[in-house]
């Protein structure tokens, strides 16, 4: 039996990955699991997204990875750093969530959806085209992403395995 290396990351993290280790992430609900992929140089990166934007952070310092909008620069970095090239990322992002109804249309109460919004604008912004996502619904996920083949798995108690 094949023993496989898992990088966890946690909530509000974000980690990269090479030689074939595997990215992986529980606990997406509301959260977005965003993943970056570089086939060439086979650098993974995933961010464990909690809340769509910065200005709202009322930690100091922030936490970078825990917002849509300061995290993706960051992971890019990171992954640049470790041989990887921009102009070749495509990325993939599960998660989301709306969990629970509510009866208010407020926006605040929108988190898993603004979240998701969020992250494909930071997309936009760099340029990097979203291949596949697995995004909304009312359920949580669990992800994992593998750094050689750059196949994301997406496991949930409600819909079971998927690959994207």
């Amino acid at each position: 039996m094949m023993q496989e290396n898992f990088v966890k990351v946690g909530m509000a993290d974000m980690q990269i990955a090479t030689t074939g280790a595997i990215l992986k992430t529980t606990g997406l609900g509301s959260c977005v699991g965003l993943t970056l992929f570089d086939e060439r140089s086979k650098v993974a990166g995933m961010v464990h997204v909690m809340l769509p934007s910065s200005e709202i952070a009322r930690e100091t310092p922030i936490n970078i990875a825990k917002y849509a909008d300061t995290s993706l620069p960051h992971l890019i970095g990171l992954m640049k750093q470790a041989g990887a090239e921009p102009r070749r990322f495509v990325a993939k992002m599960a998660g989301g969530a709306q969990m629970f109804a509510f009866n208010s249309k407020s926006d605040s109460m929108r988190i898993g959806p603004r979240n998701v919004e969020s992250c494909k604008e930071m997309l936009r912004q760099f340029s990097i085209p979203l291949i596949a996502e697995d995004t909304g619904a009312n359920y949580g996920r669990t992800i994992e992403f593998n750094s050689s083949s750059g196949v994301l798995v997406i496991r949930s108690v409600q819909q079971g395995v998927k690959e994207i």
